[in-house]
């Protein structure tokens, strides 16, 4: 991805632990890289196409004069979802925060945060069998779309499966949404499970009946497992009632591992 990289602005401001730092302030050296696709941009000479560095410059600037924070890991972070948020075209960014001069009480020319975030895309699997399914499967998808930092791009339709694994209880409802966000996975698992919490789910019985259940398929083309959480979800591959959803909206999304996209794992599911 191209780069437009922003060096060492320098803001006064008023970030730091002790209280002359909030009071007095001091000079910050700010840095940016701003990833983005700059080939329209180049081809056409138009600056809309672009992001416009003058202004993002002026955007650091007032975010860090604006707010007062302890750390500059704090400043960093809120700076990079700032402009995250608020830049059109911008995918990726990294961020450094240098403080010159910090106040430790030894010769120090600077200390520095540098941090990388970026939006990241989620396939989310959506499964109801107690009480209104449906409508438990669109409120889970106006609360996802509601999470900070995230927007609901698609979702698929709705299908009518049979249970899975506890085969003595009523039939699922189920579908599939691709979210744009910039949670992590363990924060987005963390809201996931906030929102089957408010929807009255119970989880007593394994694979027993549940009033909304949500998994992440995929997360980028990332692939982790820790006790709480694996990406992608393990034997997704083989279920029909995560892959069907999931065709309606990335047919062609490739999975990380076995290397084969949504329509061919489905076709072998069948």
């Amino acid at each position: 991805m191209d780069k437009i990289k922003i060096e060492n602005l320098e803001v006064f401001a008023k970030h730091g632990v002790f209280p002359e730092e909030n009071k007095l302030g001091q000079k910050f050296l700010v840095s940016a890289v701003l990833y983005t696709d700059t080939r329209k941009a180049g081809m056409t000479d138009d600056l809309a196409a672009s992001i416009h560095y003058g202004e993002v410059s002026q955007f650091i600037d007032t975010y860090m004069k604006e707010h007062t924070f302890r750390l500059i890991e704090r400043a960093a972070e809120g700076l990079a979802e700032e402009l995250l948020l608020h830049t059109p075209h911008l995918e990726k960014v990294q961020i450094e925060v240098k403080k010159p001069w910090a106040p430790i009480g030894l010769p120090l020319e600077s200390v520095s945060v540098e941090i990388e975030r970026q939006w990241h895309t989620a396939y989310i699997a959506l499964g109801s069998n107690m009480g209104d399914k449906l409508a438990y499967l669109k409120y889970a998808a106006e609360k996802i779309g509601s999470l900070p930092m995230s927007k609901v791009k698609k979702i698929s339709k709705f299908y009518i499966t049979p249970p899975y694994g506890m085969a003595e209880q009523d039939d699922f409802l189920n579908g599939c949404l691709e979210l744009r966000t910039l949670l992590s996975p363990t924060e987005l698992l963390e809201m996931l499970h906030m929102i089957e919490q408010q929807a009255g789910r119970e989880r007593i019985v394994y694979w027993g009946p549940r009033t909304l259940d949500l998994d992440i398929i995929f997360y980028d083309d990332l692939v982790m497992q820790t006790e709480e959480l694996c990406i992608p979800h393990v034997e997704m591959h083989k279920r029909t009632f995560v892959l069907k959803p999931l065709h309606d909206i990335a047919p062609y999304k490739r999975h990380p591992v076995y290397g084969k996209t949504v329509r061919e794992m489905l076709e072998e599911a069948k």
